[in-house]
């Protein structure tokens, strides 16, 4: 089984569309999963889709692997870390078995999409599902992760600008529609950070400065570009690092129908990350909002998200539930929704 090639937004758009010809008999809802192979964890999505309709999620299932720390000197993912993602793929594999689904659209990133060894990887992941893997690129990422963004917030939030944070990049997009003006993926991921510049327990204000002076370089650019467009009307911040940050140094605010919306300021962010800096790893799951899996991470990600907010003259962003697997699941119900039109 040959795997899927590495593919921007109309790659994405083709596959769904033509898992969606496949089921154009469905008149009523059609069960779909996602799987994202992701730098941090192997995450599956299920939900019950339909054109015009809202996805109602059924199964939500993810394995924490941390593919960064498995990565060797030469960017290979080692026997280790290929173990490490077999064993959750087939998890996965297992879980929709025993709870079948109509169509699986399955998705690798940045740390497959990177190694050395990707190719080989994937290969195998192939096998071990038994169906074809998606390879987006970065900029892909970021344009899916915008629309589930514009859904979840609708049109009354206006032009709209999204820092999304993973373990091996750092996706940003902005725009007034549902399709980005400017996406763009930078590898700033909070685990691929942590690896390179923090790897000592804390790290200390040191290699913090350091890594803070790494990101502003690798930013100014994509900087340039967002700055030159009308500024925004909503920032948004769409992973687990930033709602972690969010729990951690931001605030809720009232939202619609008793919902509660999180609001992270930047001036807020600043002023924890000199005190994660000084605190060990074992120490800081005792935060609030910091969980295990994030912990080494969280100290990277705030100093990625910070520097990238105060580039692009950020004073808060709010925290969006819906990040890529939702995207991948609005897009595939766009392409139902052409194929009703046109059946």
């Amino acid at each position: 089984m040959g795997s899927a090639p590495a593919g921007g937004f109309g790659a994405i758009e083709h596959a769904t569309r033509r898992e969606s010809r496949r089921r154009a008999h469905y008149a009523g809802p059609v069960r779909l999963g996602v799987l994202d192979i992701g730098s941090n964890t192997v995450h599956l999505l299920v939900a019950d889709v339909r054109p015009g309709g809202r996805p109602l999620a059924t199964t939500s299932e993810r394995a924490i692997v941390r593919l960064m720390r498995f990565l060797t000197p030469d960017g290979a993912i080692s026997e280790e870390g290929v173990r490490a993602l077999v064993d959750a793929v087939a998890h996965a594999r297992d879980l929709v078995a025993a709870d079948p689904v109509d169509e699986l659209l399955a998705t690798a990133t940045s740390a497959v999409r990177d190694a050395t060894n990707g190719p080989a990887v994937i290969a195998q992941l192939e096998s071990t599902l038994g169906h074809p893997l998606q390879v987006l690129d970065g900029e892909t990422e970021a344009r899916l992760t915008f629309l589930a963004a514009r859904r979840w917030f609708g049109w009354a939030s206006g032009r709209i600008q999204l820092f999304d944070i993973g373990g091996g990049s750092l996706e940003l997009a902005t725009g007034p529609d549902e399709v980005p003006e400017v996406a763009a993926s930078v590898p700033l991921g909070a685990g691929r950070m942590t690896l390179r510049f923090l790897p000592d327990d804390p790290p200390g204000e040191v290699a913090v400065d350091t890594l803070r002076r790494h990101a502003r370089g690798v930013l100014a650019p994509v900087a340039t570009r967002f700055r030159e467009l009308p500024r925004p009307d909503h920032v948004i911040g769409s992973s687990k690092a930033i709602r972690s940050l969010a729990q951690l140094a931001g605030y809720p605010r009232a939202g619609w129908s008793g919902t509660e919306r999180m609001m992270l300021p930047r001036a807020a962010l600043g002023s924890w990350i000199p005190r994660l800096a000084r605190i060990p790893a074992s120490s800081r799951q005792e935060l609030p909002g910091i969980t295990p899996d994030r912990t080494m991470q969280i100290v990277a990600g705030a100093v990625v998200l910070h520097t990238a907010m105060e580039l692009m003259d950020v004073a808060e962003l709010e925290v969006c539930p819906w990040a890529l697997r939702e995207g991948v699941l609005l897009r595939y119900i766009e392409s139902l929704a052409w194929q009703s039109a046109a059946g």
